[in-house]
């Protein structure tokens, strides 16, 4: 094997010290004590084993003392943090509709386009039921040695759902003695509160290393009306009913609603969680060449959410002669007076928001256990062939409640009973009545997954440029999910849409090899194919061809070019069908039914004949580490990846359209009449959808010495070029329904220290962007972090640190998703301030 030149040094440095501003604190010791111990690496994106870490796939690695460093509490906040992720990735932010979830979106393509991995794994899919991308939170940081982010696709190696791209959570192991780690935080406005208590226990045996580990997290909330930023919200569901768009005035008089319901008052910026984690890592050398490995991990997540009490809308039947007045309501001759009349299905609307019941608590109790465990050996020393076996299970289970849900049902006999107490334009007095109304709504729900691969690696033949390397294996995975809805739910019972439950499964097997071939001392090129044969749609073939030339000791230029595809996913296969209040226009509007812009019930199915979606990626780029220019390494990437057959949506709104112009396909197509008949307006999922997205990153790392301490400068720029999805460009664009697109992103920071001490300042830029819904600009923000630690001995460490120095302030989005912002992408809690403390003996 040739000698590893200057460049791949360098290369090495860049990844482990992290072509990326969020990795400047990796130990380089640590980890080449690590490299000291075996003679071949695996590096995230490809099977084969190697010595070196070079690549044409651009990695990003983010270490454990940089996730400390800047105060993140959780994974999900570490990830969205890097330049590459976009779009709007549910997390501690979500309020609304997230179960406490918390996923990743790189490059914002869908968190269920990005594969999580755990050691190199799959990780099973979590949350609520039936889910199609991995919670986060059942990830805990404190066993996290490292985060490796893959930047291309990598659907050739690892199979499906690696569009756009991979995240590889690597956990501590091989760890000799005992450590607890107390961490804490709040904001500068006393709320927010935060804190983590872990510990982290190992020993070596002769032949082995066992380590185990317990966390401990919690999270308070932040509501919404407690930043002095906050606009207040502005919803037509007012605490004293609204009855034909008329309310009742203090005298008794019908008149037209003005006031608004401030929903922001109930709801969270931040949603409070507890999370318990245990987790272990084993390594055991059973014999020559034979070594036995494993890991476990069980997280039980128990989280809440609020929003403002529940809107019950309601469409009244309004009583004609000979009705039964306990089955239809009386008009009497105020509300004739009045104008509130029946529209043309003999129906009038009853809008009240629930505030005698009390706000929506939504809480979650999920539990996620995942085993896998491996057995791997030599063939033969001499040929340097290598065998693994593996298997992997993990399950995932859901509790979730929401108090103080209402009956539909029952509120509108107990209208039809009594419409005295609900029309009287006050606050209701009989809480009787309000209980027989309200109930708490009760889901439950889980997803299963098996994995066993075999594996075999190593070299096949010399080259006169050096040994042809290779690995080859074959997989079997099985995927099952389950979700419940409360049966007033099933039943359509409910204020809330009516959902079908969900179950379903299915099962894949593949082949895959790839092929490392040093065609000379400067040019090697990367192969890799997949085949996946699956119990639903059929199979797919995948492939990957890479290449790196070392034009000089300081240049590398590498690419790749690559295909890829994402199964349908358990709920969108055999989801049962949900409906969804959509703001639409009713072309069909007439001047009695005048509300055009409304919430219109959509039905949304599944479909069992979902086809996978299709990709292709490509990047180009190089590695430059000028030897005048000692501890340096640059890369420049240019990336596109494009999706087609995606499974999505067809556009609603265009389809009213096209069936009010006499389209009758377009009718059909929603199960909608000519006439303007939408009680059964459908929307089913289909392969219709496509994204096309382009960019450029940018990523610099510089460790020097100066002024006798030790510098280290890095700086992450993502330059996006493009993103199309479905015939709309975001590129620029921030939405409350899709995110952000900022056409730049930087992260840059800088760390100083010697021997005991270090001081870091990061700070992240979010460039400014159009406004999709107004138009208009909306501002870049600049965020500042600053953090220390501190050695006291080897036994004692301190850190410190305030994000949000400054506390600025979210930028404001005409539709934004949360309190006229998207929490998603800024920062909605301001000024933060945490500490911790580190004893290891």
């Amino acid at each position: 094997m040739n000698r590893p030149s200057k460049l791949a040094s360098a290369i090495k440095f860049g990844l482990i010290a992290s072509v990326s501003t969020s990795a400047i604190t990796v130990s380089t010791a640590a980890y080449a004590e690590e490299e000291a111990k075996v003679e071949r690496i695996a590096v995230t994106g490809s099977r084969i084993q190697r010595q070196d870490m070079e690549t044409a796939s651009p990695v990003t690695v983010i270490d454990a003392a940089t996730i400390k460093a800047e105060g993140f509490t959780s994974v999900d906040q570490m990830l969205q943090a890097q330049t590459s992720m976009a779009g709007a990735a549910v997390g501690s932010s979500t309020n609304n509709g997230a179960d406490g979830v918390a996923q990743v979106d790189l490059r914002g393509m869908g968190s269920q386009r990005t594969l999580v991995l755990l050691n190199g794994r799959r990780m099973v899919n979590s949350g609520s039921g039936a889910d199609s991308a991995v919670d986060l939170n059942s990830i805990p940081v404190a066993m996290i040695a490292r985060v490796e982010i893959l930047k291309d696709g990598a659907s050739a190696v690892y199979g499906s759902d690696a569009i756009a791209g991979v995240v590889n959570i690597i956990t501590k192991k091989d760890f000799e003695g005992f450590q607890i780690d107390v961490t804490g935080g709040m904001t500068d406005k006393s709320d927010g509160e935060n804190g983590e208590v872990s510990a982290l226990y190992g020993f070596n045996t002769d032949t082995g290393n066992y380590t185990f580990g317990a966390a401990y997290s919690e999270r308070r909330g932040v509501i919404q009306s407690d930043r002095d930023w906050t606009d207040p919200g502005a919803s037509s569901f007012i605490p004293n009913g609204s009855l034909g768009g008329m309310v009742k005035d203090d005298s008794g008089n019908w008149v037209d609603r003005e006031e608004s319901y401030d929903y922001t008052q109930d709801s969270f910026y931040q949603t409070p969680s507890k999370r318990y984690s245990l987790f272990a890592n084993m390594t055991q050398e059973l014999g020559d060449d034979l070594v036995l490995t494993g890991d476990i991990l069980y997280t039980k997540r128990k989280s809440n959410q609020q929003l403002a009490p529940q809107p019950a809308n309601l469409d009244l039947a309004v009583c004609e002669a000979g009705d039964d007045p306990a089955t239809c309501l009386e008009l009497d001759d105020d509300m004739i007076a009045a104008g509130i009349k029946p529209d043309d299905k003999g129906n009038v609307n009853y809008r009240k928001r629930m505030n005698d019941v009390g706000p929506r608590i939504y809480s979650q109790d999920t539990d996620t256990l995942r085993v896998s465990a491996g057995l791997a050996g030599s063939i033969d020393v001499n040929t340097g062939m290598d065998w693994d076996l593996s298997y992997t299970y993990g399950k995932n289970k859901a509790k979730t409640k929401v108090e103080n849900s209402i009956n539909a049902t029952l509120m509108t006999e107990a209208i039809y009973a009594d419409q005295d107490p609900w029309l009287t334009g006050q606050p209701m007095t009989d809480q009787d009545l309000l209980d027989s109304v309200a109930y708490t709504e009760e889901a439950d729900g889980g997803n299963e997954q098996h994995v066993f691969s075999a594996g075999i690696s190593g070299e096949l033949f010399d080259l006169d440029a050096g040994a042809v390397a290779f690995a080859m294996g074959a997989e079997y995975r099985y995927e099952s999910g389950y979700y419940n809805p409360d049966p007033i739910v099933v039943a359509g019972e409910s204020t809330a849409a009516q959902q079908d439950p969900t179950d379903g499964n299915y099962n894949v097997i593949s082949v895959f090899q790839e092929v490392s071939v040093p065609f000379t001392d400067k040019l090697t090129g990367e192969f890799a194919l997949r085949f996946d044969d699956y119990s639903t749609f059929g199979n797919a073939s995948t492939w990957k061809i890479g290449l790196t030339y070392e034009a000089t000791d300081d240049l590398m230029i590498r690419t790749v070019a690559a295909t890829g595809f994402r199964a349908p996913s358990v709920s969108e296969l055999y989801g049962g069908n949900s409906g969804s209040y959509d703001y639409l226009t009713d072309p069909w509007a007439t001047e009695e039914n005048p509300q055009q812009d409304a919430q219109i019930l959509v039905i949304r199915e599944s479909d069992e004949d979902l086809q996978p979606e299709e990709s292709e990626s490509y990047t180009a780029g190089l590695v430059y580490s000028p030897s005048y220019v000692d501890g340096m390494s640059l890369t420049v990437d240019y990336w596109r990846f494009k999706v087609k057959n995606a499974i999505a949506r067809m556009d609603t709104q265009n389809g009213l359209k096209n069936c009010k112009a006499g389209d009758q396909a377009a009718c059909d197509m929603f199960n909608i009449t000519m006439d303007g008949d939408l009680t059964k307006l459908t929307n089913t999922l289909t392969n219709v959808g496509y994204q096309d997205t382009s960019g450029i990153d940018f990523n610099l790392a510089y460790s020097f010495e100066a002024l006798n301490l030790d510098w280290t400068v890095a700086n992450d720029t993502t330059y996006l070029l493009n993103f199309e999805q479905d015939g709309v460009d975001y590129t620029n664009t921030i939405d409350g329904n899709f995110g952000a697109y900022a056409e730049f992103r930087n992260n840059f920071s800088i760390k100083a220290g010697q021997d005991d001490w270090s001081v870091m300042y990061f700070n992240r830029y979010i460039g400014e962007m159009d406004d999709l819904g107004a138009g208009t600009k909306v501002d870049s923000v600049l965020y500042h972090n600053v953090s220390a630690s501190y050695y006291i001995n080897d036994t004692w460490m301190l850190s410190a640190g305030v994000k949000n120095l400054t506390d600025e302030e979210p930028s404001t989005v005409s539709n934004g998703s949360d309190g006229g912002t998207v929490p998603e992408v800024y920062d909605t809690i301001g000024r933060q301030y945490f500490a911790g403390v580190t004893v290891k003996f």
